[in-house]
């Protein structure tokens, strides 16, 4: 068992009232543990120095995801709910039993009696039984997953990487295209050719009409709004035609706790039902003739229509839209046959973007399972 080659140190309860952001040494939570790194929360207050955590420590959560983790940031205080793992035995390697820890997920399982771990204790971890070669084969078999696993880290970089590159060049012609104008090009407040409507407000005490709703967990990153995915609500009364969605309307988010989805917008394709949206959003709605909804869209998605939008003008970011930001906001446009080119050459390279953010997303999959397989073949003799 691990309570024969090893001793567990709980972290400590640091006194909230000397949490802070600025000074003092910053605290190891269970978030902190995968990224390696130190959150924004410090401890200013007077601390017991065996609570220091120093680089190359092993350490584990004991609330949610289970896994054994090698801290690599700099010294911070081992806070509760998180443990180390420390006073080795002499036949016990600590490297090889960072990598055995993590490929006994199924004997966590089974002291804890969830089938993905929700919380730990010590005597669980020390009851753990946990298998010990030779001091020579435990080298041998940490070798071997030292040099795959830096192998697989590179090859994760690499996807990585080219994952973003893929998202930047859909992002750097989207920025192009609106600004690169040629003849026929004018500028326009939006609010010339399109009018406006937040959404509706209910409560789970709303008695009336059960409709369907489009909310700001429905935005993400998506182009068109996903009508098949929407939350069935309850409003007071009955839904008037003019909160109902039409084909072709575009929603923006008006206002939330996360201010990165402020400004986000998503076109509204065929409806069949009665739908319309949360008012934490805005509905626009064009005045047919000027301005394809779907050129409109992809322009609201680029990077410079968003800036404009988030930063209010003041280069600050704001907390909420309004009808009057929108309507202020200048759109750029060709005619109507150029921006419909625009939008068949856009909506081509989405379509290949996103097909390349596939095959990488693949691979990083395909590069974890990896990682699992030869964690599961070292510890069952077969590596």
């Amino acid at each position: 068992m691990l309570g024969d080659m090893l001793e567990i140190q709980n972290g400590y309860a640091f006194d909230s009232k000397d949490f802070n952001s600025s000074n003092g040494m910053p605290l190891i939570r269970i978030r902190s543990l995968k990224a390696g790194m130190e959150n924004e929360t410090r401890f200013g207050g007077v601390y017991d120095k065996k609570y220091v955590v120093k680089a190359g420590d092993l350490l584990i959560g004991m609330d949610g995801e289970f896994g054994c983790y090698e801290w690599k940031g700099s010294p911070a205080l081992l806070n509760q709910r998180v443990c180390r793992l420390q006073g080795f035995a002499s036949e016990l390697l600590p490297r090889f039993l960072f990598y055995g820890v993590n490929s006994h997920l199924k004997a966590i399982e089974d002291v804890t009696g969830y089938a993905t771990v929700k919380h730990l204790s010590s005597k669980q971890i020390l009851g753990i039984e946990f298998p010990l070669p030779p001091i020579p084969e435990q080298e041998r078999i940490v070798g071997i997953l030292d040099e795959a696993f830096e192998g697989i880290a590179a090859a994760k970089v690499s996807a990585e990487k080219n994952l973003q590159n893929a998202r930047g060049l859909f992002e750097s012609h989207l920025q192009s295209v609106f600004t690169r104008r040629g003849p026929g090009w004018v500028e326009k407040p939006l609010g010339s050719f399109a009018t406006f409507r937040n959404g509706i407000n209910y409560t789970k005490d709303s008695k009336g009409e059960h409709i369907k709703i489009v909310g700001v967990r429905n935005f993400q990153k998506n182009f068109s709004a996903p009508l098949d995915d929407l939350d069935s609500v309850t409003i007071d009364g009955k839904l008037s035609e003019l909160d109902s969605l039409k084909p072709d309307d575009i929603l923006a988010v008006r206002s939330n706790g996360n201010i990165e989805l402020i400004g986000r917008c998503l076109l509204v394709g065929e409806v069949t039902d009665k739908i319309s949206h949360s008012g934490f959003t805005i509905r626009i709605r064009l005045t047919p003739g000027e301005v394809l909804p779907s050129y409109l869209c992809h322009f609201m998605k680029s990077a410079s229509s968003r800036k404009r939008l988030t930063e209010g003008g003041t280069g600050t970011n704001i907390k909420s839209l309004n009808q009057g930001m929108l309507s202020a906001l200048a759109i750029p446009f060709p005619p109507v046959p150029a921006q419909k080119l625009i939008v068949e050459k856009l909506e081509s390279l989405s379509e290949e973007t996103q097909r390349l953010e596939s095959i990488y997303q693949q691979k990083l999959a395909a590069l974890e399972a990896l990682k699992r397989s030869l964690l599961h073949q070292a510890f069952t003799d077969k590596l």
